[in-house]
């Protein structure tokens, strides 16, 4: 007898896959290279987990994503907790990921690591865009907790270094939810209502990274950088760093730090001001001995007791450039009038009337010269001009010398 074989609906049989898979495999950690990431327009994350030999399908849903604190891409080497299960749709098994975790950096760390290269490609880190602290603010405005010891530091620091200063504290949460908020909303405020505040300190007390984390947010980050008021960022201790550190105008290592940073005691300062009154004395009094030295050498010289030796001199030279100079003048006026009168006994010569002075004479037949007999008739009335007048003449014979042959 034949043994008889099931018959499964699609749907039926991936179905029981499913129930199959997630009843076999509840929650695994799987380790993977995130590959083909691409977001849908509700928030749901769809990708591969790949390494040298295989691959396998991942959905990250919103909810779930909303829980990793950093930016997901191509090639970022991962942990993920996720129950396997099938999309039998498609008849594909995929893992639903419900954490993830960076194998290159934690997930702070990560967050903190992409933020800071966006921010740095954007130039909100470079030294040019900074602004440079009042060396003696009057006026100074303090972001942090009222609760924490950071501001009681800062407020005795201070008053004991300067007792005259104008402090506004802006009370704000440095930590938890809703702390970044709040401390963007403080810098923006600060600087819409209070633009005559001449340095801002932001920060707050120590702490594990996650307590600090308000200050690596990007919404602070860019509140800072678009501060107008100068700002020093006083967040942790020495060794904390942290994105606020970056955009701020000067880092403070510590909140009691910027405080000494930010005012100079007013003891160094009146000391300062000792020296510096001492050391323009000094200026003065060499300035004074300089200037008396030249004072005395001047009186007692010639020029003080004879004003007129300071100009006898150039008077002299220019007496002598004058005469030298009209003696020029006059050297090229003669050869000039040399010139033209060479130039007139030339043009003289050259005259029609020049011959006339040897005895000849010149004949014209109606206002013209006449050159050659042959040019006459007889009975044509001439015009014969002399060096000492004209006489007329009428032509009665005309006799032509014979050509030689």
């Amino acid at each position: 007898m034949e043994e008889l074989i099931p018959v499964f609906k699609v749907s039926e049989l991936n179905r029981g896959i499913k129930e199959l898979l997630e009843g076999s495999f509840t929650e695994v950690w799987v380790e993977g290279e995130i590959s083909g990431f691409k977001e849908s327009s509700l928030g749901h994350c769809y990708f591969d987990l790949k390494d040298e030999k295989s691959i396998i399908s991942c959905v990250l849903f919103k909810w779930a994503a909303a829980k990793v604190k950093f930016d997901l891409e191509n090639g970022l080497l991962v942990k993920v907790r996720a129950g396997v299960t099938i999309y039998d749709k498609q008849s594909k098994y995929q893992l639903q990921v419900k954490e993830m975790i960076s194998l290159k950096y934690g997930p702070l760390q990560l967050a903190f690591e992409q933020l800071k290269e966006k921010l740095k490609k954007e130039g909100l880190f470079e030294e040019g865009r900074k602004k440079k602290i009042p060396k003696f603010p009057s006026k100074i405005a303090v972001v942090t907790s009222l609760q924490g010891a950071a501001v009681r530091d800062i407020l005795s620091i201070l008053k004991r270094r300067h007792s005259g200063l104008h402090i506004i504290v802006y009370p704000v949460k440095v930590q938890g939810e809703g702390a970044k908020e709040e401390i963007a909303a403080a810098v923006t405020g600060l600087n819409e209502n209070f633009s005559d505040i001449d340095v801002m300190l932001v920060g707050r007390g120590g702490g594990s990274m996650e307590d600090l984390w308000a200050f690596n947010e990007e919404i602070v980050a860019r509140a800072i950088a678009g501060s107008g008021i100068p700002v020093i960022s006083c967040v942790g201790h020495e060794t904390d760093f942290t994105i606020a550190d970056f955009v701020a105008d000067l880092r403070a290592p510590t909140p009691s730090a910027a405080a000494e940073l930010v005012v100079a005691n007013r003891e160094d300062l009146v000391n300062h001001l000792k020296q510096m009154e001492k050391r323009l004395l000094q200026s003065l009094k060499i300035s004074y001995g300089k200037m008396s030295g030249k004072f005395f050498k001047f009186v007692n010289s010639r020029y003080f007791r004879n004003p007129y030796a300071l100009i006898e001199r150039q008077v002299q030279r220019f007496d002598q450039n004058f005469e030298y100079l009209f003696m020029k003048m006059d050297n090229k006026l003669k050869n000039s009038e040399y010139a033209l009168t060479l130039q007139s006994e030339k043009l003289k010569n050259l005259s029609p009337y020049f011959p006339l002075k040897k005895g000849y004479s010149l004949v014209k037949k109606e206002n013209k010269l006449v050159r050659k007999a042959a040019d006459l008739k007889t009975g044509e009335m001439l015009e014969i001009s002399f060096i000492d007048g004209k006489a007329e003449s009428e032509v009665k014979n005309i006799s032509m010398k014979k050509e030689e042959s």
